[in-house]
């Protein structure tokens, strides 16, 4: 018999996990979709009356986004500018209907190498909280997202937040790449965040997503930013950075070759408008 549990705190969700297999259900966005006209087979734990996993606080040394806080929650609570990529990346799920009801944790659980939270978390340094009944666990993003639709999660754990480090200093950007403006699977995405002091790039951290198997942090090309004046430059220095860390797939959205091109553009793109040097993201940046 296929069971369904609706817990109303978050101690009777982790105590169900412990006795079996469990399908967590949050907003729902990416579950109804993905089970389409298929009969149910999994046991449904259904996590939406959880209201103490909504929303966004602060300690002493994190934000702390909760793991149902939805995109439109992020998109409204007032963040630093380093933020500024994740809330462009918010508004790029889906339309505002999905907005409204998808979870940033279900975008990472979800393990979709086009998810579009991915890249905007990394560059935050994002870690991901675990719990289960026995044991409460933080690991960074980049260790939480296994493959395509494969996590670290273990039996009896759930996500219960997403911790990013204070004080997540710097301005970032999103860009996105796809058939069409809106309501569309990513092509190739990118997000950067760049510390600027006396015109000079001190910190950088670029990530992209949709050109591997995982969305993946840049290292060549932070390396080719810092120490560099912040000016239209930095585009150049973009365009000739090693990418070793890509290796997309060719698809109906686009070939590898083509998204290999694109993405050192949308990069050079994301760089110059995280330092507030390119407000048209139609501009080439070349």
């Amino acid at each position: 018999m296929i069971r369904y549990a609706k817990p109303t705190s978050v101690d009777e969700a982790l105590a169900l996990l412990s006795e079996s297999a469990w399908r967590i259900l949050a907003g729902g966005t990416d579950f109804y979709p993905a089970q389409g006209s298929k009969p149910f087979r999994d046991n449904v734990l259904d996590i939406n009356g959880l209201a103490a996993l909504r929303g966004i606080a602060e300690t002493d040394d994190h934000f702390v986004i909760g793991a149902r806080t939805t995109w439109t929650d992020i998109i409204r609570h007032p963040l630093p500018a380093a933020f500024d990529a994740l809330k462009q990346a918010a508004r790029e799920v889906g339309s505002a209907q999905i907005q409204n009801v998808a979870s940033v944790a279900g975008n990472l659980c979800n393990a979709s190498p086009a998810a579009d939270g991915v890249p905007a978390l990394l560059v935050l340094d994002a870690e991901v909280e675990l719990r289960s009944v026995a044991a409460t666990r933080h690991l960074p993003l980049q260790g939480f997202i296994l493959g395509n639709r494969r996590t670290a999660l273990q039996p009896g754990e759930m996500v219960t937040a997403i911790r990013v480090p204070k004080p997540a200093a710097g301005t970032s950007a999103f860009v996105k790449l796809g058939a069409r403006r809106y309501l569309v699977i990513s092509i190739a995405m990118v997000a950067a965040r760049l510390v600027v002091e006396k015109d000079i790039i001190v910190e950088s951290a670029v990530a992209a997503g949709s050109c591997s198997v995982v969305a993946k942090r840049l290292a060549g090309v932070e390396a080719a930013l810092r120490g560099l004046p912040a000016g239209q430059a930095l585009a150049n220095a973009v365009l000739a950075a090693p990418m070793a860390e890509l290796s997309p797939i060719a698809d109906v959205r686009g070939s590898a070759e083509y998204r290999l091109d694109a993405v050192r553009e949308i990069v050079a793109r994301a760089v110059l408008n995280a330092c507030g040097l390119m407000n048209d993201p139609e501009v080439v940046a070349a």
